[in-house]
């Protein structure tokens, strides 16, 4: 585990930099971390962070690309245009979350 600073303020990642505490995330830091990645957040990837914190305090896991298009009725196409190339890795970054099981 590394501490790294983002957002101005110290946070615990690991080596391939999600975060490590679920607890440090906010909203602030959700932006910042779409930024470091490249995206600018709407109301649409708001909705899908929202499920994945909401769902990963339910569940302990980060939910799957699968569980995220069920659940919130978003298609799995859109879910690659609003995170594209890796949907599940990125928004479990944006989200402060670990990468779901099976994500490379």
């Amino acid at each position: 585990m590394t501490t790294t600073t983002i957002a101005g303020r110290q946070v615990d990642v690991n080596e391939e930099g999600f975060l490590t505490d679920p607890g440090q995330w906010d909203d602030q830091l959700g932006t910042e971390l779409a930024h470091l990645i490249g995206l600018e957040l709407t109301e649409d990837h708001w909705k899908l962070i929202r499920f994945l914190r909401e769902d990963h305090a339910v569940t302990g896991e980060t939910a799957t690309l699968r569980r995220v298009s069920t659940r919130t009725g978003v298609p799995v196409k859109q879910l690659f245009a609003l995170f594209p190339a890796k949907p599940a890795k990125k928004l479990a970054y944006v989200a402060g979350l670990p990468k779901p099981k099976g994500c490379v």
